[in-house]
């Protein structure tokens, strides 16, 4: 079985809750690093990157709150939780002010540990779902598990273009995992999330005093992906003077760190993905030409949900088991109908959401129609009252306009609890980070 991509770093200076917390997230599937000191964790974080961070408030060198600052001074793309003494809620609204996203008190609830976590990553039973959505009988699901076969076996840039939603990270996983490169690393890059002055430092990394800040030499993504693939979602988002300097890098094989006269030889195999149409960015002139041929080598279509409606049936009662493993929830035949007529405009994603609702809230484990809270058929795909775009509106500002309404709209549902917002949204509490990040919207 392949080693779980997710990283968790767990920071307390208790061997014994160190060892608590370790152990329950290994039985999670998860990969654990543990830091004691305030001063291990920073060093922890400019090595590697972490899916998640966990860290206690009273360390020996300093405070967690210090290690939530340092996160969020770097850039780094680690949502980061406190553990903080019962009853001491100033330390944790200090913490989620200076950039934390949640806190959990001691001692430690193990249910609301898991739960937190499964909040943020989507694990517990997420790779069972991942595998579901790249499965199935319909031609167009069979058509893409072909073509990622034949893509394993080369060596060259593959561009996985399709709709939010349609598991194009998951096929690239599956490139990587049938390829030569299986037992190398897989490293994904949202580079919709990355601060445009970090870029650089980013991708190819510094030396020890490049900049304020930079206390110790650090690998970018291109030499952590050495000899294995580097992953490249939302690509289109790339600033033009980004992209630019990443053509070079796929050009010469080579990268230079900040700080370093030399350029260093890198092995990387490219994958990059996008939701949006990047010929349509290209004619627009906001991304390049040239890195444009060399990312579109090898191109694969993630087809949308509607387009396997063969699969919806097996679809759902898998996720339904998966929801209420102890008692199977029943759909009541009016829903059965309502969600195989969907249009699913957010695809696996608004699938998975809308059956995780909708088992929370059946009663006495019968599903009817109104507990799935699907969208009005004019929001899932009708044109006839959808938004329009306003005159000389540029597209992507018209997208962005949409996306900011229906953020906003989710947030102020849930009392502006980004978690909550994101499941109602049908994103991972990441994506949904990502997104205000790029809409600045506080």
């Amino acid at each position: 079985m392949a080693k779980s991509s997710l990283r968790v770093l767990v920071i307390d200076d208790e061997p014994d809750i160190r060892e608590l917390l370790e152990l329950t997230l290994i039985k999670m599937g998860l990969d654990v690093a543990t830091a004691a000191s305030v001063g291990a964790a920073k060093l922890s974080l400019n090595k590697q990157p972490f899916d998640l961070a966990l860290t206690d408030m009273r360390l020996p060198d300093g405070e967690g709150i210090e290690v939530v600052r340092h996160i969020a001074e770097q850039g780094l793309d680690v949502p980061i939780a406190v553990i903080t003494a019962y009853g001491n809620t100033d330390n944790a609204v200090q913490a989620m002010k200076a950039g934390a996203f949640d806190y959990l008190q001691k001692p430690v609830s193990l249910a609301q540990l898991r739960s937190l976590v499964k909040s943020v990553l989507r694990v517990d039973n997420g790779k069972a779902a991942a595998a579901m959505r790249l499965d199935g009988e319909s031609p167009a699901i069979q058509e893409a598990l072909r073509l990622v076969g034949k893509l394993a076996r080369s060596q060259a840039a593959v561009y996985i273009s399709g709709e939010s939603g349609t598991g194009k990270e998951q096929a690239a996983r599956m490139i990587h995992e049938q390829s030569a490169r299986a037992e190398r690393p897989f490293i994904p890059v949202n580079c919709g999330a990355i601060p445009e002055t970090l870029m650089e430092s980013e991708f190819f990394g510094y030396r020890k005093g490049a900049f304020t800040g930079a206390d110790s030499d650090r690998d970018g993504f291109f030499q952590q992906a050495n000899g294995g693939t580097l992953f490249l979602d939302e690509v289109a988002d790339l600033p033009l003077t980004m992209q630019v300097k990443l053509l070079r890098a796929i050009q010469e094989k080579k990268v230079r760190r900040l700080g370093n006269a030399q350029e260093e030889a890198v092995d990387v195999r490219i994958v990059c993905a996008t939701h949006k149409d990047l010929a349509a960015r290209v004619d627009a002139g906001s991304f390049r030409q040239d890195l444009y041929y060399r990312l579109n080598v090898l191109p694969l279509r993630m087809p949308p949900l509607r387009e396997l409606r063969e699969d919806l049936p097996r679809f759902i009662a898998s996720l339904l088991e998966r929801f209420s493993p102890d008692q199977k929830p029943r759909l009541a035949p009016a829903a059965l109908k309502a969600l195989l007529a969907y249009n699913y405009p957010g695809n696996f994603r608004e699938l998975e959401n809308i059956l995780e609702r909708a088992v929370a809230l059946a009663s006495d484990a019968r599903i009817e129609t109104d507990d799935l809270q699907l969208l009005p058929s004019k929001q899932a795909g009708d044109d006839g009252d959808a938004p329009a775009c306003a005159a000389g509106e540029a597209l992507q500002d018209f997208l962005d306009r949409v996306e900011r309404e229906a953020i906003l709209k989710a947030l102020e549902g849930t009392r502006f609890n980004r978690t909550q917002a994101a499941k109602l949204l049908g994103v991972t509490f990441r994506s949904m980070r990502y997104r205000m990040e790029r809409l600045g919207i506080k």
